[in-house]
């Protein structure tokens, strides 16, 4: 079982983020992390959690750094009989707020890797994306986080934004390339309602050349890519649990769980979230549900999707791209190995 928490509040509202986040609310901080906590106790229950259960935790957002460790201190207490033995507990940062002081605090309490928002090192291209920090802080947050005894360190890299240059996305990878990090994950800007760039649409502009030189790019550095927006010489545990299909608590407003074939929605609203942290919808998933959904996750990364749960059409059509070498066949599952074309492959295989 996985868990993931969700932390609302950032520093600035980013031109393409479209994610549960608030700029002004700072003030709810300390009741939003009892909130949390009064989930987590009802989830733990829901989940039959045992001890040493629990083998991953991701705190994401939002901005984890702009919520002080102290708070966080309750949470880490509930779970402490559920961890599992040598877990991964990875925090997302932001460089301007992950102070070397902030990054101490999480470390003592047993977050063991962190993934920092860098987007770019570019100040300019940081300024269209309205990100709060630059490319000087980025590089001091990392450099500080590996002196504190962090072994497993990330980045994030947006490309495909309109004034993109090979020149400057190389100067990006260099630069990541020349600090502590083991693991980096690549996202194309896209555009999403409700976001300030929804009426800048031009902003993104993905050119499928550029982005596979990209990849090959990192890929050259050692840097295996395991599912299509991330690559590493180590592979988060957290994430692959996703692509798995694992079971996963979703603690949080806006925040998802996962139960086998039902699925769990925190309420979206911030005081409503911190009135009734219970206020949770429920969907309720169909073994098609599922198995779509396995294909589209499986297809995208190393997991790959086996063989049993394709019907004969399914695994007819696999065969077809099998044969034309678009698929691979080992031990029984089947793998893409070109994962820019996986949602075209899922969207033939259950056709």
């Amino acid at each position: 079982m996985l868990l993931y928490i969700h932390i609302p509040f950032c520093d600035s509202k980013c031109s393409y983020c479209a994610f549960n986040s608030y700029v002004d609310k700072f003030h709810l901080k300390e009741q939003y992390m009892q909130a949390l906590y009064a989930q987590l106790e009802f989830e733990l229950k829901r989940y039959e959690a045992k001890e040493k259960s629990i083998e991953t935790i991701f705190i994401g957002g939002g901005t984890p750094s702009t919520v002080a460790p102290k708070l966080y201190e309750p949470i880490f207490k509930l779970l402490k009989p559920y961890l599992a033995h040598d877990i991964e507990i990875t925090s997302e940062a932001n460089p301007n707020s992950a102070t070397e002081e902030w990054l101490l605090g999480m470390w003592n309490l047993g977050v063991n890797r962190i993934s920092f928002g860098v987007q770019s090192f570019n100040n300019e291209k940081l300024k269209v994306l309205n990100r709060a920090h630059d490319s000087f802080q980025a590089k001091t947050a990392i450099l500080n986080a590996k002196k504190i005894g962090f072994k497993n360190l990330s980045l994030d890299l947006i490309y495909a934004t309109l004034n993109d240059t090979k020149e400057l996305l190389l100067h990006d990878l260099t630069t990541a390339f020349s600090l502590p990090i083991n693991h980096i994950s690549a996202y194309a800007l896209t555009i999403e309602e409700g976001t300030p760039f929804e009426k800048k649409p031009h902003m993104s502009k993905e050119i499928l050349k550029t982005t596979s030189w990209l990849f090959e790019e990192i890929i050259s550095h050692g840097f295996e890519q395991y599912e299509i927006s991330n690559f590493g010489k180590y592979r988060s545990a957290h994430n692959l649990g996703y692509w798995k299909y694992k079971d996963y608590i979703g603690l949080g407003s806006g925040a998802v769980g996962k139960l086998g074939l039902e699925r769990f929605y925190p309420t979206t609203i911030l005081e409503k979230y911190i009135e009734n942290p219970l206020d949770i919808n429920t969907e309720i998933l169909t073994m098609e549900d599922k198995k779509i959904e396995q294909l589209f996750l499986g297809f995208r990364s190393c997991v790959g999707v086996k063989k049993e749960i394709l019907n004969n059409n399914e695994l007819r059509r696999a065969t077809i791209l099998l044969d034309e070498k678009k698929l691979l066949l080992q031990n029984d599952t089947f793998y893409n190995p070109e994962y820019l074309l996986a949602d075209e492959i899922t969207l033939f295989i259950s056709s």
